[in-house]
């Protein structure tokens, strides 16, 4: 269905907007939305296995930010981006932890650790809320600038990225515990399933992805902005994994939703752009488009499962 939906729109796009056929267009509207479909794909896995991560754009933007203040400061570019790595990680582990080990609710416990985050790291690692990257960077500057058949390296990277993540869920046993997990917690743990320590697995995927969402961003726009972190760009994140199709109940979709979900968001915000739809009249829409779909998702996805029996009231 939000396949059909694009290319309805896509049409639509096509023969009333103009300037919106054009391979330019096209192609800039795929890079624009390549960062968001990333940290998408890392949401879709923390939401299948019936969580939640609201640290993914503040983890994406001082991890790399810190990379990048490093580099800097004469540390060597290989050296920094291990570090900046490693701090993802270890932010992704702690969340992981507190989720799964601490049994806080993944929604409260991200949202927390989302403002720690932006607070220590706006005070002990990054300086500024911009920090402009220059100079030769060689290869790296290629994940930005590059293309691949005229392909922007973004788009190729997000395909890349969704790719290896789709073969980890359907194709390894780790990819089925988490799709378990996500459908019945109670039974993946009477099966022998390990929850917790797959669960910490999650918020580590999420926090490895949301790092290489912000290096792509990085090389893209030769800067990194740390307000970022403080801007709604999370529940753009949530807009397309839910829209895309996948339950917020756990278990469900797959990472074609995504790509699909992506397509769709893309198409929306292009189309607005040109239409001289004003920001916030932009976050107006898809705020909307957001409780609709929560709602929809709510009523064929019921996240307790005695309410989703037949005969309840």
């Amino acid at each position: 269905m939000v396949l059909a939906i694009s290319g309805v729109l896509f049409v639509a796009f096509s023969l009333f907007l103009d300037n919106f056929f054009q391979i330019s267009n096209l192609l800039s509207l795929l890079q624009n939305v390549s960062i968001l479909g990333v940290l998408a794909v890392g949401m879709a896995v923390v939401v299948i296995g019936r969580g939640i991560d609201l640290t993914m754009v503040a983890v994406m933007v001082f991890s790399t930010g810190w990379a990048f203040v490093l580099v800097s400061r004469g540390m060597p570019i290989e050296l920094a981006l291990l570090l900046g790595m490693l701090l993802a990680l270890g932010i992704g582990i702690v969340n992981g932890i507190l989720v799964a080990y601490v049994e806080i609710p993944d929604i409260f416990a991200t949202l927390a650790m989302a403002t720690v985050i932006a607070g220590l790291g706006r005070f002990a690692l990054v300086p500024s809320d911009n920090i402009f990257i220059g100079g030769d960077l060689g290869w790296l500057s290629a994940l930005g600038t590059g293309t691949l058949a005229a392909i922007p390296m973004p788009v190729v990277l997000f395909l890349v990225i969704a790719c290896v993540a789709f073969v980890g869920l359907r194709l390894t046993r780790y990819g089925a515990f988490i799709y378990a997990i996500g459908d019945n917690p109670l039974a993946s743990r009477n099966s022998g399933i390990p929850i917790r320590p797959i669960r910490v697995l999650m918020y580590g995927i999420s926090a490895f992805v949301a790092f290489c969402a912000g290096l792509i961003m990085a090389m893209t726009v030769s800067s990194v902005n740390t307000k970022l972190a403080n801007s709604t760009m999370i529940y753009d994140i949530i807009l397309v994994v839910v829209i895309g199709g996948i339950g917020l109940a756990g278990g469900k979709g797959s990472i074609r939703n995504v790509i699909a979900g992506t397509l769709l968001i893309g198409l929306l915000l292009n189309g607005m752009t040109i239409m001289n739809i004003s920001y916030s009249a932009q976050n107006i829409i898809k705020s909307l488009i957001l409780l609709l779909a929560i709602i929809v998702d709510s009523v064929v996805n019921p996240r307790d499962e005695q309410t989703s029996q037949q005969g309840d009231i």
